[in-house]
């Protein structure tokens, strides 16, 4: 789908585009050791924070495995999907953001919250891969969705060994839009939130 076609499909999903100079904005940690933070997050267009209901569901969906895991937060944004997994005791979450002002704010809040386990890289997705060093346990892929980034990152991702056997890969995109997977992928979860489905995927094996 052309990235035009995603404004006009999706209007709600881009409703912030004409944001007045320097707006912020706060998200709420729901879970873990830094439940009730609020991460100060300045507002740019397209961005959209995984909504509070939608994270509670992924991390009961992650439950354990969360604990001690190296987690991928690649298109971090607000940082929440990492941050709360830093919450639940993360060994390590690398965020990956190419906006300097929400790297910045992202920064700040992990220091701020005295997280020192996450760490902050600025570039976009594809480049920043090209970094960083395999494997992680968890990642969290939520691009912008006028970007179409789902198929290359993922292609990336699984090609490029940053994925543990049984890594587990959670996944935002339109409603009617489902992104390839490798055939290696087995679908644990899915739900829709409005005009998004979120789905979290198995490298490997099975869920129990």
């Amino acid at each position: 789908m052309h990235p035009a076609c995603y404004h006009r499909r999706y209007p709600a999903l881009f409703s912030n585009a004409d944001l007045p100079p320097n707006s912020s904005g706060k998200v709420r940690i729901i879970g873990g050791t830094l439940r009730n933070s609020r991460l100060d997050v300045p507002l740019r267009p397209g961005l959209r924070p995984t909504t509070d209901r939608v994270r509670e569901t992924l991390f009961n969906w992650l439950m354990g495995p969360v604990g001690g895991a190296r987690c991928l937060d690649l298109f971090a944004g607000t940082g929440a999907l990492g941050i709360e997994a830093l919450s639940r005791h993360a060994r390590e979450v690398v965020f990956v953001e190419r906006d300097p002002a929400l790297a910045a704010a992202l920064r700040g809040n992990l220091e701020r919250l005295r997280q020192s386990a996450g760490r902050v890289v600025v570039g976009d997705a594809l480049g920043a891969l090209a970094g960083e060093s395999g494997p992680f346990d968890i990642v969290f892929l939520d691009p912008p969705f006028d970007l179409l980034l789902w198929d290359p990152v993922i292609e990336r991702l699984e090609s490029g060994g940053y994925l543990a056997p049984h890594a587990l890969i959670y996944v935002e995109s339109p409603i009617g839009v489902t992104p390839a997977v490798p055939p290696g992928w087995m679908l644990h979860r899915e739900g829709k939130a409005g005009e998004v489905r979120y789905a979290l995927y198995r490298r490997g094996t099975a869920m129990p």
